[in-house]
């Protein structure tokens, strides 16, 4: 039997069972507090987490891969549980599975369909993966990380609220460990400026030419 999965504030069960872990009781009914998958099989209902997803937010830029081709869209993977979808007339190039474009969600659905627009094409680069809750530690106030990141790399970097990271030239393997270093110690006040002296002390190497 598939697993069912919700969003925070989605409701669980109707059925009055004994609390697992993050779920909340509201009117005598279990909802969820977590993007997970239901557990409620039991004289528990609880809600297993799933780290790493993003949940698509209205107005949000993100970085998608094309999955398929259907009709008059594109079927585009963002990182998330939900289906989302590019129309094929918003795009001047044929595309195919694999290939990297940004779009800024224009509309989320009662099911969760998600809508992009404005897309734009991506060629060559590599993308970087980040805990979508991080990301705003890797842009920092005003752009501040983002653009000590882009110096100290050497890298052009356009940074997804859905957890992805496009890179390309510069010193794409310093980039892969400032990029862990910001996830691992997100928690830590000053990291802009322990990631500005982490660059110094290993500046960039191997530039290579990185235009888009």
């Amino acid at each position: 039997m598939a697993k069912r999965i919700v969003i925070p504030g989605e409701l669980v069960t109707e059925e009055r069972k004994k609390l697992g872990s993050h779920v909340f009781v509201r009117e005598g009914k279990i909802y969820s507090d977590s993007i997970g998958v239901v557990n409620d099989e039991s004289d528990f209902a609880s809600v297993v987490p799933l780290e790493g997803k993003y949940l698509p937010q209205v107005g949000d830029v993100i970085i998608g891969v094309i999955s398929a081709e259907k009709f008059s869209v594109y079927m585009v993977d963002i990182n998330s549980f939900y289906p989302s979808v590019i129309s094929k007339r918003d795009l001047r190039e044929i595309l195919k599975p694999g290939s990297v474009v940004s779009a800024k969600i224009m509309k989320v659905n009662e099911l969760n369909e998600v809508d992009l627009a404005n897309p734009r094409v991506f060629f060559g680069g590599e993308i970087i993966q980040i805990s979508p809750v991080k990301v705003p530690r890797a842009i920092g106030r005003e752009g501040s990380m983002l653009n000590i990141l882009k110096e100290g790399t050497k890298s052009n970097l356009i940074v997804g609220r859905n957890g992805r990271i496009w890179a390309k030239g510069g010193d794409i393997e310093l980039l892969k460990k400032s990029i862990k270093k910001i996830e691992d110690e997100a928690h830590l006040s000053n990291l802009t400026n322990k990631m500005q002296d982490f660059l110094k002390v290993n500046p960039a190497k191997n530039e290579q030419e990185g235009e888009n």
